[in-house]
């Protein structure tokens, strides 16, 4: 439903977006997604709660009806992901998934706002130099991030973690999204990614010195504090 698309450049270390033309209309069917590994259905899951948690904590407009829709959307799928986590074959909660991660990235949590995509940059330049799962990547890296910015933007920290996680403060609810990911069985650190290429310190400093830095997110990160969010990933 978007225009959108991602790319590996593997002979210069390099993974980010390519832009096209938007699709006159989309035809969504979740009965494809039966014969995708539950992993991957799993991993995929986490990429729709990741852009929308990244489009959610950017910079918007006061009182936009894009961080309502946005937060309604990111608690869908936790619900839907915990009704696969019962049943793989619940063929309503993958049209549920499929619903949201239309909805994550078609722009319409968009209107209104900057986002703060500064989560998949990271990944998608540990992508460039590794062979590791993108929305794998997103589980280890998001909580890791989210301690280190929770407190430039308490506010909407405060309504995520009620209303995704009903919990009572931001710190409770960045532990929740941790433990939601444990619950699904995503991995929690770099160890876990199963990645062919090891995953050292010093890869990990090329990752932060090439990635590319947001600057419209709650706060923006030096390379050294990238260096340091990967190395608490460890």
């Amino acid at each position: 439903m978007n225009a959108g698309g991602v790319i590996t450049y593997e002979e210069k270390k390099w993974k980010g977006g390519i832009f096209g033309i938007a699709p006159a209309f989309a035809v969504l069917d979740p009965a494809y997604t039966l014969s995708v590994p539950s992993a991957q259905v799993l991993s995929g899951a986490f990429d729709t709660l990741s852009h929308a948690m990244e489009t959610y904590f950017g910079i918007s407009d006061q009182d936009n009806v894009s961080d309502e829709v946005a937060l309604a959307v990111m608690r869908n799928t936790v619900v839907n992901m915990r009704r696969l986590l019962k049943d793989m074959n619940d063929l309503q909660a993958r049209s549920n998934l499929m619903w949201d991660s239309a909805m994550a990235e078609n722009g319409i949590l968009k209107c209104g706002r900057l986002t703060d995509f500064q989560a998949h940059q990271i990944e998608h330049q540990l992508g460039a130099y590794t062979d590791c799962n993108h929305g794998q990547g997103l589980a280890v890296i998001h909580p890791a991030y989210y301690r280190h910015i929770l407190k430039d933007a308490p506010q909407k920290f405060n309504w995520f973690a009620k209303t995704v996680f009903d919990v009572d403060t931001a710190e409770a609810g960045v532990e929740a999204l941790a433990n939601f990911i444990k619950e699904c069985g995503l991995p929690t650190r770099m160890g876990e990614l199963k990645s062919k290429v090891e995953i050292t310190p010093e890869l990990l400093r090329q990752v932060a010195d090439t990635c590319t830095i947001i600057k419209c997110n709650p706060r923006q990160l030096s390379r050294d504090e990238i260096y340091e969010i990967l190395i608490e990933c460890m």
